[in-house]
């Protein structure tokens, strides 16, 4: 059954449904009150029918909602569709008294919110997955405000990730011929390196030795989850001018030997912690090695966002970090001072003071700054060495651009996918914290001048 019969099937349902129940709800149960007054009866229904029209009608009042009066609604939802005291300890007695796989199964049942269940319901409704999608979203801007609303968000992360199980996602090229709707909001998402117009989505689309590839959930129809976009090159590249320059002529993709990973951008924000760019990558290794099987290494060319902001408060904190220990030389914030100067990286004999301790610093920001609970500081970093890559090469002044120099200083990455380590590297940083890194990042650290060069990198 293809995607657009199940939805017209769904809508045929809820209008059959919203003549049995009334088809005005939505404009008169507008207030708070009444939109929970609706979900109660929501989960208090038995007929299919009525529940698919009614849990429409939650969704369209719920989306006429204001701001302050959603965050009202995400507040009931805590207090009012939590989990059933009573029902939760006379299990719990149960369970203790009797243990065995029925009184398990009740107590496991009765210590689920009672929220998790409206939005099962809720989701009966056609279009209710993205609905909810959106609703997700919006909890977690309301969460900055209030985080007494987290549990509501891990009921929401709990589902969402069960609804987008990688083995419903679909992974899908995207090419110049691609339709435009969705080539539209690859220009629209697209986070790492903006796509200033049709023209520049063509360069990044058309020629023989690009790729970009997305990954699809049938109840999302055309909205993209996560999409890569690829350069084929002969060699790993050092910046990202000479990938995104307009005037460069293309790889013979007979012999491009390196797949580069250069921009990856998650499109839904109300998917944030529903994790499948590791599965992303695993499938567009194996697309391009099917089709090009002479590529033989696969890198990224990654930003690096929370440097800067890093560098700034180490220089800020007076020689200590917020542990109390040193993490920069003395000689080295003295010349980092530097890079108060407007256009530094322009002048010669300014950059090349600047060089040795920035790099220097940047491979102490990756080795060693953590983030409370321990993990890489830096939200890229998190992301490839979680799913198994290596660090392998900090590229001086790569990113030239106004947002390059103010989140890095110009710097970028380059993570290596290895695909015969790729499982030891994820456990040696999911299970020990390990951030798995080349001898010349680790040389940086230890404060050896001996810079990489950028090109091949070396084994």
């Amino acid at each position: 059954m293809n995607g657009a019969f199940l939805s017209e099937m769904l809508e045929q349902i809820a209008e059959r449904g919203r003549v049995l129940i009334g088809a005005t709800r939505t404009g008169d149960r507008i207030a708070v009150d009444a939109l929970v007054e609706c979900c109660e009866e929501l989960l208090s229904l038995r007929g299919e029918v009525s529940g698919v029209a009614l849990a429409r009608d939650i969704l369209a009042s719920y989306e006429a909602l204001p701001q302050e009066q959603r965050a009202a609604f995400f507040r009931s939802l805590m207090t009012q569709f939590d989990v059933a005291v009573e029902p939760l300890r006379s299990a719990v007695a149960n369970w203790s008294g009797a243990p065995s796989a029925k009184t398990s199964a009740i107590l496991y049942s009765v210590a689920e919110p009672r929220r998790q269940e409206l939005f099962r319901r809720l989701n009966l409704a056609p279009g209710a997955t993205g609905s909810l999608v959106t609703m997700r979203s919006h909890l977690l801007d309301a969460i900055r405000a209030d985080p007494s609303l987290a549990p509501l968000d891990a009921d929401f992360q709990h589902l969402l990730s069960s609804w987008f199980n990688r083995g419903f996602l679909v992974l899908r090229r995207i090419t110049w011929s691609t339709p435009a709707n969705i080539l539209d909001k690859i220009i629209h998402y697209e986070a790492v390196h903006e796509i200033g117009s049709w023209t520049d989505l063509r360069a990044r689309l058309d020629p023989p030795d690009r790729r970009c590839y997305a990954f699809f959930h049938p109840a999302l129809a055309d909205e993209p989850l996560i999409f890569v976009q690829v350069a084929l090159t002969r060699e790993v590249p050092g910046a990202i001018a000479p990938i995104l320059a307009a005037a460069r002529g293309p790889v013979d993709v007979e012999r491009a030997t390196t797949a580069v990973f250069y921009s990856i951008t998650n499109c839904q924000r109300g998917l944030a912690g529903v994790s499948f760019g590791s599965f992303l990558i695993k499938q567009v290794v194996a697309a391009l090695a099917r089709e090009l099987p002479q590529i033989r290494e696969f890198v990224t060319l990654s930003p690096v966002p929370g440097f800067a902001g890093w560098l700034g408060r180490e220089l800020a904190a007076d020689g200590s970090s917020a542990s109390g220990s040193s993490v920069l030389g003395e000689s080295d914030r003295a010349v980092l001072a530097g890079l108060g100067r407007p256009d530094w990286h322009a002048d010669q004999a300014t950059a090349e003071s600047l060089r040795p301790p920035l790099l220097r610093a940047a491979a102490t920001y990756f080795l060693k700054a953590r983030s409370t609970v321990g993990a890489a500081l830096d939200p890229v970093a998190r992301f490839h060495l979680g799913n198994g890559a290596r660090l392998d090469r900090i590229n001086w002044l790569a990113d030239t651009t106004r947002k390059g120099l103010r989140q890095s200083h110009g710097l970028m990455v380059n993570y290596r996918y290895d695909l015969d380590a790729i499982e030891k590297n994820h456990e040696a940083y999911a299970e020990r914290g390990e951030i798995v890194a080349s001898r010349a990042v680790h040389r940086l650290a230890a404060r050896e001048l001996e810079l990489p060069v950028v090109g091949k990198l070396k084994r």
